[in-house]
């Protein structure tokens, strides 16, 4: 299983990244032991000062495909959720300074939250998507705001890899990103409706 993820795809969210707007999807991946396991509290890593929650539409891929044609990619997917791409952002930072990955930032063990995976259908757009911490809401989205489409991504991603059954697409995050603090609780929701909840481990 490989996890893709998408940067910069609110505009709002690069704004505040202080990030230029695309002109293709940005592309980077996580490895699948970056998956978090929900059934125990979360440990922020000790190389980081400043996590950071980005809560995100995720895809489940359902059928191989390679050089999918735009007209074809809605039919890669039937299933999606909401996901946490957490991110080390004084690591990535300093990545950025250098010039370098951003792997040790964003692809670390436990970055990816996933919550529970709903049937997809076209008349779902627009659809809202949001997450709560500590029981107030602190990002909040609209598929009617993303820079590339679901359709896009997963037809330009396919021109660089192989599409798999199983795959994750983790479609961007919207404005409103922020650190994250021991004891703190996050929810997901798609529609109103609540697919995960996590709490951030006390050392």
């Amino acid at each position: 299983m490989k996890i893709f993820c998408v940067g910069r795809n609110y505009q709002a969210h690069a704004r505040e990244m202080n990030a230029a707007l695309p002109q293709q999807p940005v592309i980077f991946m996580k490895p699948e032991t970056a998956l978090a396991d929900l059934s125990k509290p979360l440990a922020i890593p000790p190389f980081t000062m400043d996590l950071q929650h980005e809560i995100e539409l995720v895809l489940r891929v359902c059928r191989d495909g390679k050089n999918i044609p735009l007209s074809e990619a809605a039919a890669y997917f039937e299933e999606w959720t909401v996901g946490i791409d957490f991110t080390a952002r004084d690591v990535q930072r300093d990545m950025k300074a250098k010039s370098l990955p951003w792997e040790l930032a964003k692809a670390f063990d436990g970055s990816a939250v996933l919550g529970t995976f709903l049937p997809f259908t076209p008349d779902l757009l627009p659809s809202t998507f949001s997450l709560y911490k500590n029981d107030s809401i602190a990002q909040e989205g609209n598929t009617d705001d993303m820079i590339f489409s679901f359709e896009t991504l997963i037809a330009f991603i396919s021109k660089y890899f192989t599409l798999q059954a199983g795959d994750l697409i983790y479609t961007g995050t919207p404005v409103g990103v922020a650190k994250v603090l021991p004891g703190d609780r996050l929810s997901g929701f798609l529609n109103q409706q609540r697919l995960f909840a996590i709490e951030m481990a006390v050392v």
